[in-house]
């Protein structure tokens, strides 16, 4: 498969919390917006240091990271983040390493989105091409 790059708006969930709340203004949201890369072979979607630091979220705790090449190393991972793509929104947590916003398999499979091999780009799913459709069983 060759590359597929999508953009990405990203939240501060907790941020997005408060102002629902009516405890921060709507204009004190943090978010970040990306031309992510879209990896089926990742499972966690991935944030460099420098977006989770203008997001101000903080770490939670690490996780063992497993790269291609068969190393493991030792990555922090965020409070949530709204993951928003093509209007299609998730929260979770993101690993903390590298230089670019990765999106992984878990946000792909909650907002119901498939990569187009073919055409190079990332689709809704088209059994659901309205709204995604989160399988439970």
């Amino acid at each position: 498969m060759g590359e597929v790059r999508i953009k990405v708006k990203l939240t501060n969930a907790f941020d997005e919390a408060l102002a629902r709340r009516g405890q921060i203004d709507k204009d004190e949201i943090r978010t970040y917006e990306a031309d992510a890369l879209v990896d089926t072979g990742a499972v966690s979607s991935v944030v460099p240091a420098n977006v989770m630091k203008q997001l101000g979220v903080l770490s939670i705790g690490s996780r063992i990271a497993e790269y291609a090449d068969g190393r493991k190393d030792s990555v922090d991972i965020t409070e949530p983040i709204v993951f928003d793509i093509i209007g299609r929104e998730t929260i979770e947590s993101a690993m903390v390493l590298g230089d670019e916003v990765i999106i992984g398999q878990t946000v792909l499979e909650v907002i119901d989105m498939q990569v187009d091999c073919h055409n190079q780009k990332l689709i809704p799913n088209p059994a659901h091409p309205d709204q995604p459709v989160v399988k439970i069983k």
